[in-house]
């Protein structure tokens, strides 16, 4: 067996670690994602699951959060009626930037099998959706996949985006 030692005092070395400060802050809002539930129909009850102890967020640095001031990811879990979407686009706006949304299940992905005048065809008709998750409901599995592809897509951007102009009208 190989043994293998390295003593940085006697060589007068420090280890030091070399990044780009995009890398430092991508690294650091991947792994502190704060989860805004709004749980909406049966797709609320995996998503609960998913904060459970045997699947357990928080190993992901993921946690939910009830206040829309005070998280960066919106899970959309269930149907959205029409009477909610101007909640839900409400929510929306007063999340901080930079803000993700994940859409969970096909009734908020697609309006399901209620195709209605009071259900909405789809979340994305009110809000950007950045990952859509398939399924009536989809495992907590799912959500927690997802959650590690929105990590993945965090860490590949700039950290601090040029500000682009807003259109008022």
């Amino acid at each position: 067996m190989a043994k293998f030692e390295v003593n940085y005092v006697k060589n007068n070395n420090i280890p030091v670690t070399l990044t780009s400060l995009d890398k430092l802050l991508n690294w650091g809002t991947s792994n502190s994602l704060w989860a805004m539930t709004y749980g909406l129909a049966c797709c609320a009850i995996e998503m609960m699951a998913s904060g459970a102890s045997r699947y357990d967020f928080d190993r992901f640095g993921t946690i939910f959060r009830a206040s829309p001031r005070q998280s960066d990811v919106m899970i959309v879990a269930g149907t959205v009626t029409k009477k909610h979407a101007e909640f839900v686009r409400r929510l929306y706006d007063q999340m901080p930037e930079p803000k993700w949304v994940i859409s969970m299940g096909s009734c908020a992905n697609t309006g399901g099998m209620f195709n209605t005048y009071a259900t909405v065809q789809g979340v994305d008709r009110i809000i950007p959706v950045d990952i859509y998750l398939p399924g009536c409901a989809p495992r907590p599995e799912t959500l927690q996949y997802a959650v590690m592809v929105l990590q993945q897509y965090i860490r590949s951007k700039k950290a601090i985006q040029s500000p682009t102009k807003k259109r008022l009208i």
